[in-house]
C-alpha cells in the first residue's frame, strides 16, 4: 500500500501534489531547492541555476476564475489578470491555508531517485537529497515529479551559422529581467512564444528599434475579448468543446482561423502561422499588433546566418548594426536527478507518458510526473486534477487501462496519450484539448459532474455548467474531493469576474 509520497518541487503542481496527498489521508514530503514556494512565479532578481526564472513584468494568462485552485478562489478584488507578485502572494495564501508548509523542507535539493532493489514487488523508490552540504536517503512508496518544464533553456546555438562572428550580445531569455539597459539598441528577439513577443513589445519602449524573428509564425491572442470580457471564460466552455468535436473537420478549421482572425488578420502582419489550422498554444499579447502597426516592432523570418554585426534573413533581408540577441526559444525536458532518465524521457528529448502524467515501462505505476500538459487551459486546476487522479492509480482505485496497456504493450504510442486530438498536430510538449483531457481524468475518478442528472435536479447550475466558462470548481462538485462551496463559486463567477 502507497503511504509516503515524495514530492519533487513546491510550485503550484507541488502544492496541489501536497494537498491532495493529505486529502487522501498519505503522507507526503516535498523537497524544494529554493527558500520559498511558487517556484516559476517567485520572482528573482537574477536567473539562478536549476529554478525556473521570469522577467519583472510577467502577468497571467489564464483569468482569476479560470486559473484558480478548485476550492480556493482569488479574492473577489483582484484583477482578472495578475502580475506575478500577486499570483506569488495567492500561491502563499494557499500553503498556509491548508497547511501544506509543514509538509516541505526547504533549501533541499534532490540529487537522486532510483528504483528500490525490490521495486517489482513494493513499487518503492529511494530519494537522495542535500541540504547544508549533508545528504539524506529516505524511501517512499511512490514519487510525483513538479519541478515543472521551465528550468533548463533550449539554446539551440548551433542551429544559427556564424554566431561565433557575431560581435553584438546574446542570451537566453531566461536570462531577461527588465528592459532599462537596452535603451538606444537594435535587439533582435527570436522566437515568436509568450516570452517572445512579450520581451519585443516591452524593449521597443526603449530600444532603437525591435526586430522579432520567427521560424513558423503564431495565432495572436488578446486577453481581453468580446464585449471586453476573458477570452478564457468566453471561449473554454462545454457547448463550444462539443460543437467542434461534432463538427467536419474542415469547418472546424475554417471557423478556428475564422476566429482567430476577427480582431485583425495575421497575414498582414507577418504573424500568418505556416499551419494556420494546428491548435498548439497562441501567443497571448494585447500589444503586439499595435507595436507592429507603429513600427517599432518589426517582424522577420528565421535568421539564415549571423555576420560580424549583421543578421541576414531567410527572405534575403539583411539587418545591419544589431547590438542584442534575445533567444526566446523556449525550454528543454531535464530530469537530472532520476538515475534512470528514459524512464520519463523516450528518444529525441520527447517525453512519452501515459495521461501525459505515469511513465509506462514502469513494473509498478509508483511515479507520476505533473504539469507537464500544455492545453488551452490553465496549469493549476489541471496540475490539481493529475494530482488526484495520479494518487487514486497508486493506491490501484482507477484506470485498468494502464495496466491492460502494460499487459499488451501494443501499438504504445496510440494509447499512452489517448486525449491528443489530431489537430494538435505533432509537437515536443504533450499538447491537448482542455477540457476533454479533464473531463477523462475526472471521469476516472468519480469527479466529472453528471449532465443530466444536474439538468434534472439543479437546472440553474447545469446551464451555466453547459454554457459557461469549465471554471475549475466544476471538477469539486462531486467525487473525491468534493468542495461544499463549488456551486455557490460557479454561480457568482460572472459578478467576481464583473467586480
Amino acid at each position: 500500500m502507497v503511504r509516503r509520497v515524495a514530492v519533487v518541487g513546491a510550485g503550484v503542481s507541488g502544492l496541489a501534489a501536497i494537498k491532495c496527498c493529505l486529502e487522501e489521508g498519505l503522507e507526503p514530503t516535498c523537497f524544494e531547492r529554493s527558500e520559498n514556494v511558487g517556484g516559476l512565479w517567485c520572482y528573482t532578481d537574477q536567473a539562478e541555476e536549476g529554478r525556473a526564472s521570469i522577467y519583472h513584468t510577467v502577468f497571467t494568462n489564464s483569468c482569476k476564475e479560470m486559473m484558480c485552485y478548485p476550492d480556493f478562489p482569488f479574492p473577489d478584488d483582484h484583477p482578472n489578470y495578475m502580475h506575478n507578485t500577486r499570483l506569488q502572494c495567492y500561491i502563499c495564501k494557499y500553503a498556509k491555508h491548508f497547511d501544506l508548509l509543514r509538509h516541505i523542507q526547504f533549501k533541499t535539493l534532490v540529487t537522486k531517485v532510483k528504483k528500490c532493489p525490490d521495486f517489482s514487488v513494493t513499487g518503492q523508490w529511494e530519494v537522495v537529497t542535500q541540504r547544508d552540504g549533508k545528504e539524506e536517503r529516505e524511501v517512499f512508496d511512490a514519487v510525483m515529479v513538479c519541478s515543472g518544464h521551465h528550468v533548463y533553456p533550449n539554446f539551440p546555438i548551433a542551429d544559427f551559422p556564424g554566431i561565433q562572428k557575431f560581435k553584438g550580445c546574446y542570451f537566453h531569455s531566461r536570462e531577461y529581467k527588465e528592459p532599462e539597459k537596452f535603451r538606444g539598441k537594435k535587439v533582435l528577439v527570436i522566437g515568436l512564444g509568450n516570452s517572445g513577443s512579450d520581451i519585443a513589445v516591452e524593449l521597443s519602449t526603449v530600444a532603437s528599434q525591435v526586430y522579432l524573428s520567427s521560424r513558423s509564425g503564431s495565432w495572436v491572442m488578446s486577453r481581453v475579448w468580446d464585449n471586453g470580457y476573458p477570452w478564457d471564460m468566453l471561449i473554454i466552455t462545454r457547448f463550444k468543446t462539443w460543437l467542434e468535436n461534432i463538427l467536419p473537420r474542415a469547418l472546424s478549421d475554417w471557423l478556428y482561423v475564422r476566429g482567430m482572425n476577427r480582431f485583425f488578420k495575421h497575414e498582414n502582419f507577418g504573424l500568418m502561422p505556416l499551419d494556420k489550422t494546428s491548435r498548439k498554444e497562441p501567443v497571448f499579447n494585447d500589444d503586439l499588433p499595435g507595436r507592429i502597426a507603429c513600427g517599432v516592432v518589426v517582424m522577420k523570418p528565421n535568421v539564415k546566418e549571423f555576420r560580424d554585426r549583421s543578421i541576414l534573413f531567410q527572405d534575403g533581408t539583411v539587418q545591419d548594426d544589431v547590438d542584442v540577441v534575445v533567444f526566446a526559444t523556449g525550454y528543454r525536458y531535464s530530469y537530472p536527478f532520476m538515475e534512470d532518465d528514459s524512464i520519463i524521457k523516450s528518444r529525441e528529448n520527447q517525453v512519452t507518458l501515459y495521461k501525459g502524467i505515469l511513465p509506462p515501462q514502469l513494473e509498478k505505476p509508483t511515479m507520476s510526473v505533473i504539469g507537464l500538459i500544455q492545453s488551452l487551459g490553465p496549469i493549476i486546476p489541471t496540475a490539481d486534477l493529475q494530482c488526484r487522479w495520479a494518487i487514486k492509480v497508486f493506491q490501484g482505485r482507477t484506470d485498468s487501462a494502464f495496466t491492460e496497456l502494460k499487459g499488451k504493450n501494443n501499438n504504445i504510442k496510440k494509447n499512452l496519450f489517448s486525449s491528443i486530438p489530431e489537430r494538435y498536430g505533432n509537437s515536443t510538449t504533450l499538447q491537448t484539448d482542455y477540457i476533454t483531457y479533464m473531463d477523462e481524468l475526472a471521469s476516472a475518478i468519480g469527479a466529472k459532474p453528471n449532465m443530466l442528472k444536474l439538468l434534472l435536479t439543479d437546472p440553474r447550475l447545469a446551464l451555466e455548467v453547459i454554457f459557461g466558462p469549465c471554471t475549475p470548481y466544476q471538477y469539486r462538485l462531486v467525487g473525491p474531493g468534493k468542495w461544499s462551496g463549488a456551486r455557490k463559486a460557479i454561480l457568482t463567477q460572472w459578478d467576481r469576474t464583473l467586480r
